[in-house]
Order: C-alpha cells, then sequence, then structure tokens
C-alpha cells in the first residue's frame, strides 16, 4: 500500500529564461513584489518639438515694490543730486559745529580777563541782537622783549596805540577811532593826551577817561595782545590790504629784528608780522604828509580785510584754527557766553560805517608835546552821528 501513495509535489521554484531575441531580461515569479523591467523612452518623432512644461503660475496677492523692483547691485549706489547736497550741508554744519566749540572752549579757559577795577568801570549791557552796546577795543604800544627800536618800551606801563569804541546791536553798526595824541582831561590828573590814561591806570582809567569825552556808557572793553596778534593774522591765512603806499621800519626793521614795510599802491597780501607792523606805522616814508589820522585810518581797513577774510572760502576752510586763535590775542570782561553774543550781533549788524574823530585845532602841552584838539561843539555833534548809524 505504502509503494502505491502518491509522491508529494515538488515545491515550486523559479526559473530564469534569457530572451534571445532582446536585450530585456524576462523574470517569473509568483511575487509581486518583484520590480517590473522600465522601458526605455521612444526617442521624438521627426518634427516634433519637445514638450516643455508651462511655467508655475504667480503666487496670488499683491507683489511688493521690493520685490517688483530690481535690485541694484551692493557698493554700486548711485549719487543723486539730493544725496549730495545732503552730505554737503551736513559737512558744513560739522564744521561749524567743531569751530564754534573751539572757540567757545579757548574764550572760557584760554581767554586772559581785565582787572577787577576795570569791570567796574563798565555799565550793564542790554540784551545781545536787540539793543546796542559800546565796546571800548585797546591796543597798547608795548614792544616785544628784545626788541631794539629806539625808545620802545618792553616793560612796565605802556600808552594806548589804537582806541576805537564800536557800537553794534538794536539796528546800530559803526566804530569810531580816536586818536591818540587827542587831548583830554584825564580824571584826576588834568589834561593831557588820551593814550596817556592807559599808562597811568591800565584799562579801568582808560574807561573812565572815553567814557567822559565822549559821554556814552562803556558795556564791554577788549585789550589787543599785539604780541599774539600776528598769529591770529597767520591763522586766517594773511590778509589783503588795499591802500596807499607805505614804507616804514617798525621795531627798528629788519636790521634790528623788527619789520621793514614797503608796500605799493594797491592791494597787497600781508601775513601777520606785516599786518602787526602796519596798524602801528606812525612815520610813513612814501607819504611823509600823513598824520595820526591816517594811521588810524589803515587800522580800520586792517579790522575790515581780517573780517572779509573770515568770511571768505578760504577763511571757512581756517575756521576751526581761527577759532583756536582769536580769543587768546585780547583780554576782555566777557567769559565763552558774552564773547559769542557779540560776535553773533557783528555778524547780523554787518560790517557797519566807521569813522574818526577829527580835531579841529592844536596844542603845545606843557612837556613840549603836540596835541590835538576837538571842540565841544564838533564833538558833540560827531558822537551824535556816531550814535544814530
Amino acid at each position: 500500500m505504502a509503494e502505491d501513495s502518491p509522491l508529494p509535489p515538488e515545491p515550486r521554484r523559479r526559473r530564469r529564461t534569457e530572451n534571445t531575441e532582446g536585450d530585456y531580461r524576462v523574470y517569473r515569479a509568483g511575487s509581486r513584489s518583484q520590480a517590473r523591467p522600465r522601458r526605455r523612452p521612444l526617442p521624438p518623432r521627426e518634427g516634433r518639438r519637445p514638450v516643455v512644461p508651462p511655467p508655475p503660475p504667480p503666487p496670488s496677492g499683491r507683489r511688493s515694490r521690493r520685490e517688483s523692483a530690481p535690485r541694484e547691485p551692493r557698493g554700486r549706489r548711485r549719487w543723486s543730486f539730493g544725496r549730495i547736497v545732503k552730505w554737503v550741508v551736513l559737512a558744513v554744519l560739522g564744521w561749524t559745529a567743531l569751530s564754534v566749540v573751539l572757540f567757545l572752549f579757548s574764550a572760557q579757559f584760554l581767554q586772559d580777563r581785565v582787572p577787577r577795577s576795570a569791570r567796574a568801570e563798565l555799565a550793564a549791557p542790554g540784551p545781545p541782537l536787540v539793543s546796542a552796546s559800546n565796546t571800548l577795543i585797546l591796543g597798547s604800544d608795548l614792544r616785544a622783549k628784545g626788541s631794539r627800536e629806539p625808545g620802545a618800551a618792553t616793560s612796565g606801563p605802556s600808552r594806548s596805540d589804537s582806541i576805537q569804541v564800536m557800537r553794534v546791536g538794536g539796528g546800530h553798526s559803526a566804530k569810531l577811532s580816536i586818536p591818540r595824541d587827542t587831548v583830554v582831561e584825564i580824571p584826576g590828573y588834568g589834561t593831557q593826551k588820551i593814550n596817556a590814561a592807559f599808562a597811568i591806570g591800565g584799562p579801568a582809567l582808560a574807561i573812565r577817561t572815553v567814557s567822559n569825552y565822549l559821554g556814552i556808557p562803556i558795556n564791554h572793553v577788549i585789550l589787543v595782545n599785539f604780541e599774539r596778534f600776528p598769529k591770529l593774522v597767520d591763522a586766517m591765512g594773511g590778509v589783503n590790504y588795499t591802500g596807499g603806499c607805505v614804507k616804514a621800519k617798525i621795531n627798528g626793521g629788519y636790521a634790528n629784528g623788527g619789520v621793514t614795510l614797503d608796500l605799493p599802491k594797491g592791494t597787497t597780501r600781508l601775513n601777520g608780522q606785516q599786518a602787526l607792523a602796519l596798524s602801528r606805522t606812525r612815520i610813513n616814508t612814501c607819504a611823509p604828509g600823513e598824520n595820526d589820522l591816517d594811521r588810524a585810518r589803515r587800522q580800520q581797513q586792517l579790522v575790515s580785510a581780517m573780517r572779509s577774510q573770515v568770511l571768505s572760502p578760504m577763511g571757512f576752510v581756517r575756521w576751526p584754527l581761527i577759532g583756536w586763535r582769536a580769543p587768546q590775542t585780547i583780554s576782555s570782561d566777557m567769559g565763552a557766553a558774552g564773547l559769542t553774543g557779540l560776535m553773533a550781533t557783528i555778524a547780523v549788524s554787518g560790517s557797519g560805517s566807521s569813522s574818526i574823530l577829527r580835531p579841529d585845532g592844536a596844542v603845545v602841552l606843557p612837556d613840549g608835546g603836540a596835541g590835538l584838539t576837538v571842540s565841544e561843539e564838533s564833538r558833540r555833534r560827531q558822537v551824535t552821528r556816531f550814535l544814530n548809524r
């Protein structure tokens, strides 16, 4: 019976056969997981363009201006006219601010102050810009140490070499120069030349003498340090002086360590030493007939030339250096705030008119010196004209 029993079926095996007709291999398998053979893509027909998929649709919503505008490459920003003007304005404001800061610091901490006795002689000024103030400007004839000019004083009391009253503010702008040889009444010391008041009692007596003589209050006083004055002019880059021929030897001339002037008629560029020598010139060999009035006129022209230089484009370039040097060239009763207010008032008021107190007579003093006199009527008329300008 065992022999007649059928044999169990053999397990089904995978068989692989090769297809000799093509390059494909055929796998026979009972499993569905077996990968099917991939067919090669058919070549495109002749004359048929390849199919290109359409571009994706734009996103919904409105695109921003930044996304729609083409971007400029970095580092290549275009310089428009408005941008150039903006940077120029910022540079000018920054340069001006630097000049003001240097001026304020120098005026507050490096400027010399006049004695307390001189400040006691001053009248209280009104608000700047809206009220007129009178400022007395004095320059002494004290020479620098080492000067070999005959008769020059290098120490001790000195006389005022230049005397000028400046009136600015409240719509006024005028300057009045007083010749140094004008004979006046010095309080407590009798009749003498007006420049002797500074030598006798310093700036305090000079303020009182000028105030009494002109009959006006003096609100501020400025003493010019002629030893430092050349540095201020050099800080400006020099000044252009226009005038007649000037030939003179100051402080003994070049041979004695001083300055020799030989200025032709017309416009001449002066450095600091030449400007100081011009302001001190009393004997002009090119015009022997000149007097102290011509000297005062040259001083006023020099001040106007300095103002023009400060307001010129080259002066603007030098503003920080000028702002640093200017307060150190003077001594005054004002600090940083007072000097800034005075400078602002001068800038707003303009250059104004310049005049000289003209004498109408002469007198010989007891010491043998010659002086100039101004009658009371003439003095009153000239002072009234000065106050109304």
